[in-house]
């Protein structure tokens, strides 16, 4: 759910240089863990080219004086399309684009939040807010006790700015379906932009966004086939970005002044998808396509979710090797790892001992390529303990619980119905996903971004919590919705 506190191989050449500190104790261990992996690795100066610098105080000053509604548009595309490896390294802590952007929006929420007397999220503080929270500061605090260092607070404060941070930016910036439908059409506008450069980059093997310093301009190639990743840090999370889009895409297709957005959208998500030449992905994408195909057995879902269990339950009784070993016989592209993806189910499970209580710092001794967290359940469990985990899980099965009251709650219209299917269906491509990858750039915005819609989807539906409704407040709320920061700050008593 947060930004992991261990990057993944595949983003091995992004992360070679040194932190710039020099207080994290040395590793000597046969896991081939480069030292500053845990630590996030980085650039040890500023990295920051003049195109992204003014694009960044343009998108910071609009931030915060736009009407909030126009505001998710320069904030994600700022966020998303721009590489992390642009970074403004201060005292040796990184500050990438995001980071900055997420610390102007919660300057922006801050404003509005005194003139809008706390209407700040639809739905106000749900249960999914709550185990969200309780998950990033546990993370943070079992990070800080592993290492008991000064730089891994450092480390940690950045991740849990990124995480909180950019979760209740979002939350803020997404209240209802309006905004929802805004939200889509630029994470289409972003998925042609990525998908035409992915596209490229298997023609030409040159990636365009490592022209702006930060990130490599060539291309990662496994067995022969060239894996293209955009601006993200990694193919897997590049493609898992389309693969997860398409259900969200589908639904934008049935507004008729959003279609082209759709089209431009759906193209874009599939190129990013295939041309990233993973399995991930493509299991991602799939995962999506058969959520929406489950649409006319709505009604049914307890029993097809029963009949998995026994499923399940049954192929455990009935094979020589555990059911989750099934994970290593995925390889659609003939170049996959399903083999260390299964180990790390399984050393987490044989190691339940080390990490229940608050995570581990050697779950790279297990075995081989076992540093590497590529699953975000495991990176969450042995990295934060049952602490982090339990509630990770919670805020998955609280969103589509929420998601499916607020479906039956509408039973009498369809296209409210159909809207919240297709943010069900997104949900389970994220969790296809996070089989497969743990989402530790611009690439974890996105999720944020998806429980944002289905807060605001769920809030619409009636079931999104208390909100206060007096008159007062309603008419602040809407001044909100038109007036600049600027002159929130100017009307304040």
């Amino acid at each position: 759910m947060t930004a992991q506190v261990v990057y993944s191989r595949t983003a091995l050449h992004l992360n070679s240089s040194s932190y710039a500190g020099s207080e994290f104790p040395a590793k000597a261990d046969h896991s081939l863990e480069p030292n500053d992996l845990r630590f996030g690795g980085g650039a040890s100066g500023t990295v920051l080219h003049p195109l992204v610098a003014v694009a960044l105080l343009v998108a910071v000053v609009l931030t915060l004086v736009w009407p909030r509604r126009r505001v998710i548009v320069p904030w994600l595309l700022l966020v998303l399309l721009v590489p992390s490896g642009q970074v403004i390294v201060l005292g040796g802590a990184h500050f990438t684009i995001y980071r900055i952007l997420v610390v102007s929006g919660l300057i922006r929420l801050a404003i509005a939040g005194r003139q809008e007397g706390g209407l700040r999220f639809a739905g106000g503080f749900t249960p999914v807010d709550w185990a969200f929270t309780v998950c990033a500061l546990v993370l943070f605090t079992t990070f800080c006790l592993q290492w008991m260092v000064g730089g891994a607070v450092i480390k940690a404060l950045g991740n849990l700015l990124d995480s909180l941070g950019g979760y209740f930016v979002l939350r803020f910036l997404i209240r209802d379906s309006k905004d929802v439908r805004q939200a889509i059409r630029v994470l289409a506008v972003i998925a042609l932009i990525e998908g035409t450069c992915m596209l490229n980059e298997q023609v030409t093997r040159r990636n365009i966004f490592g022209l702006l310093g930060g990130s490599p301009t060539h291309v990662s190639v496994r067995d022969g086939k060239p894996r293209a990743m955009g601006s993200f840090e990694v193919y897997i999370t590049a493609g898992a970005f389309g693969g997860t889009l398409l259900p969200l895409l589908i639904w934008l297709w049935h507004d008729r002044e959003s279609r082209k957005f759709a089209i431009a959208g759906l193209i874009g998500a599939t190129l990013m998808t295939i041309t990233s030449n993973a399995s991930t992905s493509l299991l991602t994408y799939a995962g999506g396509i058969v959520a929406l195909c489950f649409w006319p057995m709505r009604r049914r879902m307890r029993e097809f979710r029963w009949a998995i269990v026994i499923t399940l339950i049954g192929l455990q009784m009935v094979m020589k090797a555990p059911v989750w070993s099934l994970i290593q016989r995925i390889d659609l592209t003939g170049s996959s790892s399903g083999y260390q993806r299964f180990e790390l189910v399984n050393q987490c499970i044989l190691h339940f001992s080390e990490w229940w209580l608050m995570g581990t710092v050697n779950y790279n001794k297990w075995g081989f390529d076992m540093w590497d967290l590529s699953n975000q359940y495991v990176g969450d469990a042995v990295t934060g303990g049952l602490g982090a985990i339990v509630p990770f899980i919670l805020v998955i099965s609280r969103s589509f619980g929420r998601l499916g009251t607020a479906r039956q709650r509408a039973a009498k219209d369809r296209k409210r119905q159909w809207f919240l299917w297709c943010l069900g269906a997104a949900l389970l491509a994220h969790v296809v996903a996070y089989f497969g990858i743990g989402y530790f750039d611009q690439m974890q915005f996105a999720w944020y971004a998806l429980l944002a819609m289905i807060g605001a989807a769920v809030s619409e539906a009636g079931t999104g919590g208390t909100v206060r409704r007096d008159a007062r407040v309603v008419a602040k709320h809407k001044a909100a919705e038109t007036a600049p920061a600027k002159e929130l700050v100017a009307a304040r008593p």
